[in-house]
């Protein structure tokens, strides 16, 4: 994967989220980055999001759909969720270098600081979470979704 396939930013909560903005990225045939809440990776953890994504891709298929997993400063939780598969990561802490490392070596990513995105629930109760995805999605390409870091 690389820096430039990171596109279209949603922040998701759970499989309701997630099968909206795949739902409709497909449609629209465009790539998709679902983001965890902020933190998640202390709160929910990177096996609960891993399955999130991987259950949302077989879901619809023909999505281009991947998921980054925020782990903020915490450097166990970013290494936990590289050992367990999380292709792209966000972590800001003081070991970011050798994060970095580690996460090139097994072919990941990771991000300095999170996309700007839309908040999945921000969205949903302000009204439409389709069309506020819908509108999101058609207004970015892959270049304006947030610069990750290598």
């Amino acid at each position: 994967m690389q820096m430039d396939e990171i596109s279209n930013p949603i922040t998701v909560y759970g499989p309701v989220h997630a099968d909206a903005a795949a739902r409709v990225a497909r449609e629209m045939g465009t790539p998709l980055l679902l983001l965890s809440a902020a933190g998640a990776a202390a709160s929910m953890g990177p096996a609960w999001f891993l399955a999130l994504i991987r259950q949302t891709q077989e879901r619809f298929p023909e999505a281009d759909i991947q998921g980054a997993l925020d782990c903020e400063a915490y450097a166990g939780y970013a290494l936990a969720a590289l050992r367990q598969g999380v292709k792209i990561i966000i972590y800001n802490g003081p070991a970011f270098d050798a994060i970095a490392d580690i996460a090139s070596q097994t072919g990941a990513l990771v991000l300095r600081a999170r996309p700007e995105s839309l908040d999945a629930r921000v969205a949903e109760a302000s009204g439409s979470l389709e069309d506020a995805i819908r509108k999101t999605l058609s207004s970015r390409g892959p270049s304006e979704s947030g610069t990750p870091e290598k």
